[in-house]
């Protein structure tokens, strides 16, 4: 194509994009009676619309069921009967179950625990990485981002399964203790809360820092420099400044690691012990082994309320922190 062409092709574009106006959009969405802004939420809600909501629906349904042999393993929650009504069935006996039977409430208590010790691990690991990649020279903090989010490109289960070459009785770590002479025999570190632990500060740290390297990255440094010209250590000037105003982003942090750890299974039944008691266990348990799916939905629903509160915590603190960290 010469240059007369091409200035031709491009004369023509620009013809095009001067005659478009973007009333017509407007006018397009008036006739479906969208707006602008409620087109742009359309997808997310629609998105959640299909992949929580309804199945929440469905699962909060089973729950209310009875368990029975057969295809599904449950009773219907309502039929017609002869006279041609509808009757609707209720079973409440799935929840008061979970409120006798100790087991339950047990693995919800050992859930919390364990995912708590688990956020707060990540939050003393990630807290100094995000800091130094926060101050790091602009030119390296996209690297040092990539390093951060690197183990993403690996499969959830390969690395798993990596911590169990590097823990095992014969694993690398215990063959290098022994060849260096500190140990003489080889450290039990697999099946135990240890190596639980270990797996899932792992797999959940870059969850943690990412959010709060978002909110340290935002930070004025001139108070910082205020603080110290009026006289403030760098310790205090951390404490008083660079702390409170990242309560947000250790919020947010801590709310991504928190609310995936109460119900995780892959790493407790693949590191954990025979004793680590977690509710995704459990979960696992009643659907697979003992076919109960109303119990087990039932046990679902109830997580998902405990969990209720702490995403309400997070959506609040990421308000905040799009406004600045302001507090409400």
């Amino acid at each position: 194509m010469d240059a007369r062409a091409q200035t031709s092709v491009q004369q023509r574009l620009a013809i095009r994009l001067a005659a478009w106006r973007p009333d017509v959009t407007g006018n397009v969405l008036a006739r479906f009676g969208l707006t602008g802004r409620n087109a742009v939420i359309a997808v997310p809600s629609l998105w959640l619309l299909l992949f929580f909501f309804i199945p929440f629906i469905i699962v909060l349904k089973i729950s209310f069921a009875q368990t029975r042999m057969g295809v599904p393993p449950y009773t219907p929650l309502w039929d017609w009967t002869s006279e041609h009504f509808l009757r609707l069935t209720l079973n409440l006996e799935n929840y008061l179950f979970l409120a006798r039977d100790s087991l339950y409430f047990d693995a919800f208590v050992s859930s919390i625990k364990v995912a708590a010790i688990s956020t707060a691990l990540c939050l003393l690991i990630a807290y100094p990485m995000a800091y130094a990649i926060a101050r790091a020279d602009a030119k390296w903090r996209n690297t040092l981002l990539l390093l951060v989010v690197l183990p993403f490109w690996t499969s959830f289960l390969v690395r798993v399964y990596a911590w169990i070459g590097l823990l095992r009785n014969n694993g690398l770590i215990n063959n290098a203790l022994m060849g260096l002479g500190i140990i003489h025999e080889p450290l039990v570190m697999m099946q135990t809360d240890f190596a639980m632990y270990v797996g899932i500060v792992y797999s959940y740290l870059p969850f943690m820092i990412l959010p709060l390297y978002s909110n340290l990255e935002k930070h004025d440094d001139t108070l910082i420099e205020a603080s110290v010209d009026l006289g403030a250590t760098p310790f205090r000037a951390f404490l008083q400044i660079t702390l409170p105003l990242s309560v947000p982003g250790i919020i947010a942090g801590s709310m991504l690691v928190f609310i995936p750890a109460v119900g995780e299974f892959v790493i407790p039944r693949l590191l954990g012990g025979a004793n680590s008691l977690m509710i995704g266990r459990v979960l696992w348990d009643e659907f697979f082994n003992n076919r109960n799916w109303p119990g087990a939905s039932a046990v679902a629903v109830i997580l998902l309320l405990v969990l209720v509160l702490p995403i309400v915590i997070f959506q609040r603190y990421q308000t905040q922190d799009a406004h600045g960290g302001v507090h409400r």
